[in-house]
């Protein structure tokens, strides 16, 4: 179908058209067309051209109303105190735009971005060997909202799981394994991926015991370390045991957070082992790392330590050994040139800021990032507890994942079954609600906060339907599939010729503008003001309730109709914007 064209592009094309009518020197002049609360849009343009044009603001806005035609969109546009633009909509309009944007049932009206092109995203970085905890939440959760919003936009979007699977460590742990074979035999076969973490966990923590008491062992332990790197046929199979077993588990706690992680999109550390050597030869060759005390370095006029001299990106140690930069570097060369990215989005602690600054500006000098591709840290805060302290333990430990979404589905799911009674759930629905209620809640409250800021984990707060949390999206949502059940024989259906209460025009005119708020979120990375549109959605719908009956007696066939076309408008807007945060909305709750 033909694009849906918003309501607030046709109001700005008309005002547009009116100022080139009424000063020509303007040429195509923004009407800095806004939401308004006198009225349904503001236009505050015309002050800065009168001013340029050395024009009286207020005669200029006058001769601009007199060029625009009302009566099809704009039913009334007067001049406000020194020159605004107040414009008013016709009913007919708003409704007209509701079954467009309804009948378009794939996108809701929402175009799709102009000149996509190609954004590697790298998100989602769990360690090898390592147990999952609360640190790896925000860049999973954050990460795969921001694939989903660049590809519902038209981009064409890589994923990459940096996961951490190399270096010195992995020396410790194979010749640990070398030396006890058994450790990591599974008596079931159908192993699940907490026992295979468990299992790793346990054999990591011999394997340092081990390390840290017997000095040969430790000698062993950094010869294979050589062999790794050197790609010792033996060394790596029992590397790609530990990798395979670690995968089980990311897998497992992946599909807990309801999250889809392909194994082509894992391309750990160790995927760029064979670039290094050639990164670092590259730089030096190019001047744009030099040798100091050994090491291959990049320096930075205004990266200084305490001292007041300077700290260098250090891309190759002084024993041989390779840094984090070399890796990074030769990642990036590797999406540039073999995926053909114009954009590198790394969702990564913000605490990585200034290494990831002097990576991106590092592959600059080298040529790797020119003006043609940009390479962007979504920095996301930390994840505190509720006395604002980083979320631990009462023993202090780092807190596992498993162990968080878990306390959070049993939680929503306690929250659901006391009233599943009254919506009349069975068993299984109660737990399958309990599970969308208990994640959505997690993602939410964490998508829901601006990426760059911390935010306090609380639970209850979470799965409460109260306040700004997914269930009362999700309730919302639910309440109009409870509606549109019993609705019979009505269906949705456009009537303009209506008029339209204050609460069903606040409700259609916030609808229309779900397409441009989606677009701008993709391409600022910015979920949380999705979230926003989402909750604002919701609590329009609630203030809609209170003022208008959908389903009277009292209310004639075509208002019934109407209003069904704006409340189910309203659940898909809330269910597709709630899929592009990775948030399920249940039919009935």
């Amino acid at each position: 179908m033909a694009p849906v064209t918003s309501l607030t592009a046709s109001v700005n094309q008309r005002l547009a058209s009116a100022l080139s009518a009424a000063l020509p020197e303007a040429g195509s002049a923004d009407p800095l067309l806004r939401r308004s609360d006198r009225a349904d849009f503001q236009a505050n343009g015309i002050l800065a051209l009168a001013k340029k044009a050395k024009a009286n603001p207020r005669e200029l806005a006058t001769q601009v109303v007199s060029q625009v035609v009302t009566g099809d969109v704009i039913k009334d546009i007067e001049v406000s105190g020194p020159g605004f633009l107040n414009i008013t909509l016709t009913d007919g309009a708003i409704t007209e735009n509701l079954a467009a944007r309804h009948a378009d049932a794939d996108r809701l009206g929402v175009p799709f971005a102009e000149n996509p092109g190609t954004t590697v995203i790298d998100y989602a970085q769990p360690n090898v060997a390592k147990e999952m905890h609360v640190g790896h939440l925000r860049s999973a959760v954050i990460g795969d909202a921001a694939v989903s919003l660049l590809e519902f936009a038209g981009e064409t979007v890589v994923r990459r799981h940096h996961i951490g699977d190399w270096g010195t460590q992995f020396g410790m742990l194979i010749q640990y394994l070398d030396e006890h074979p058994h450790e990591l035999d599974h008596k079931d076969t159908q192993v699940s991926g907490e026992e295979a973490m468990s299992n790793l966990d346990r054999l990591y923590k011999a394997a340092r015991k081990h390390f840290d008491s017997d000095e040969e062992f430790k000698t062993r332990a950094r010869r294979r370390v050589v062999d790794l790197q050197a790609g010792d046929p033996h060394t790596l199979a029992t590397w790609q045991k530990f990798v395979d077993e670690s995968k089980i588990y990311f897998f497992s706690v992946f599909e807990k957070l309801d999250m889809e992680v392909r194994d082509p999109d894992i391309v750990g550390e160790s995927g760029y082992n064979d670039m290094l050597a050639e990164t670092c030869r590259l730089l030096e060759d190019s001047g744009v790392a030099v040798r100091s005390e050994g090491a291959l370095c990049v320096f930075f006029d205004d990266v200084l330590g305490p001292d007041g001299n300077p700290v260098p990106l250090i891309v190759k140690k002084s024993d041989g050994g390779y840094g984090y930069a070399a890796t990074d570097l030769s990642a990036i060369r590797d999406r540039v040139f073999n995926l053909k990215a114009d954009t590198l989005v790394y969702v990564v602690d913000a605490r990585q800021s200034l290494h990831f600054k002097m990576v991106f500006e590092t592959a600059r000098r080298a040529g790797w990032l020119g003006e043609d591709v940009k390479a962007v840290q979504l920095a996301f805060g930390t994840v505190l507890g509720k006395d604002g302290k980083p979320f631990k333990t009462r023993e202090g430990e780092t807190v596992k994942l498993v162990d968080l979404l878990d306390e959070a589905v049993e939680r929503a799911t306690a929250v659901v079954r006391e009233k599943a009674e009254k919506v009349g759930l069975s068993e299984r629905e109660i737990v399958e609600n309990g599970r969308y209620v208990g994640i959505g809640a997690v993602k939410y409250a964490d998508l829901s906060t601006s990426a760059v800021r911390d935010y306090k984990f609380d639970l209850d707060q979470m799965v409460s339907l109260n306040g700004d949390t997914s269930v009362y999206l999700q309730y919302a949502y639910a309440r109009i599939q409870s509606i549109l059940r019993k609705a019979g024989e009505a269906r949705p259906a456009a009537h303009p010729e209506l008029e339209l209460a204050p609460a069903e025009r606040a409700l259609g005119l916030h609808l229309d503008q779900f397409g441009e708020t989606v677009l701008d979120v993709a391409a600022a990375y910015e979920p949380h003001k999705l979230a926003s549109y989402l909750y604002q959605l919701a609590s329009l719908l609630t203030t809609f309730y209170d003022q208008c009956q959908v389903l009277s007696a009292d209310n004639a066939p075509e208002v019934v109709e109407n209003r069904l076309l704006l409340v189910d408008l309203t659940a898909r807007t809330l269910h597709q914007g709630m899929a592009l945060l990775g948030i399920r909305t249940p039919e009935r709750l």
